[in-house]
């Protein structure tokens, strides 16, 4: 299964640290080795980075480990692949434009028999169930805020979403991250853990790079952060891991919203699919 890095923040902060450690998953400190994306919320602008190759050795990674990009939500992804060719078509995280805004969404599990329904509006440009999932996201809020001019706030979209999500993950296992720019949204079947960071700022020790860092000169007082990682991604930090079924909003680096769905199962974990970076054209 793959791996998933989310931040929220209350002023733009830069990721490279988190990302240093989480690319590391991308065929490093683990198999996760096909492929990677990331995406940087600016503005109203949106940055996506992505590649098919493995994250810890692709040359645009390292750009981004290595250029502190700020941002006040990000969402990150390292791909183990389960459905879908190796590809950048099957990249996360996905991108869609709606009412002036651009979602992102990037997915960690496995909906074997889940299909886009009849009438989508949002058709999928890769080959993977998770793309297939967003699309069906996507056009359910098109459709359910059909006569709306202006893009819904997060106090109506967090009860639809955690709705949406509930019924997808009866397909199957459905951690996701998912934002507007506005909000960081996130569901967990399995496993999904939550950080927040707030004045003093600790020293942090990455899990998986042999790196630490004092955050406390990089943040104010009033400064706020949440990060959401399939893994923690630091050492002696108070990761909180979500429930089954949990669904949170976060903004401004701050839970505003959640809600635990009591009928949603964890399945077992998808085998990955074998051969493919071998039989995938350079």
């Amino acid at each position: 299964m793959c791996q998933l890095m989310g931040m929220s923040c209350n002023k733009p902060a830069a990721t490279t640290f988190s990302f240093t450690g989480f690319s590391a998953r991308g065929g490093l400190t683990s198999d996760h080795i096909d492929g990677w994306g990331i995406a940087f919320y600016d503005g109203k602008g949106c940055r996506v980075f992505q590649d098919d190759q493995p994250a810890s050795h692709s040359p645009l990674a390292d750009y981004v480990r290595r250029h502190p990009i700020k941002s006040k939500v990000v969402v990150a992804h390292v791909r183990k692949a389960t459905q879908g060719d190796v590809q950048s078509a099957n990249c996360h995280p996905f991108q869609r434009e709606w009412l002036g805004r651009t979602w992102v969404f990037a997915h960690n599990g496995d909906l074997r028999d889940f299909q886009a329904p009849s009438g989508c509006q949002d058709m999928p440009v890769g080959s993977t169930d998770s793309e297939r999932a967003f699309c069906a996201i996507m056009s359910h809020l098109r459709s359910h805020f059909k006569d709306r001019l202006q893009p819904p706030e997060w106090p109506e979209l967090a009860p639809e979403l955690a709705r949406i999500t509930s019924e997808l993950a009866g397909y199957g296992n459905f951690n996701m991250l998912l934002s507007d720019g506005h909000a960081l949204y996130a569901h967990c079947s399995t496993k999904l853990h939550l950080l927040t960071r707030h004045h003093p700022f600790p020293h942090a020790r990455l899990v998986d790079r042999d790196m630490s860092l004092d955050l406390g000169p990089l943040n104010a007082e009033g400064d706020i952060m949440s990060l959401l990682a399939t893994e923690p991604l630091t050492l002696d930090e108070p990761w909180q891991a979500l429930r089954t079924g949990e669904f949170v909003a976060v903004v401004g680096g701050q839970v505003v919203w959640q809600e635990v769905h009591s009928g949603t199962r964890a399945f077992p974990v998808a085998l990955p699919i074998t051969g493919l970076r071998e039989s995938t054209p350079a």
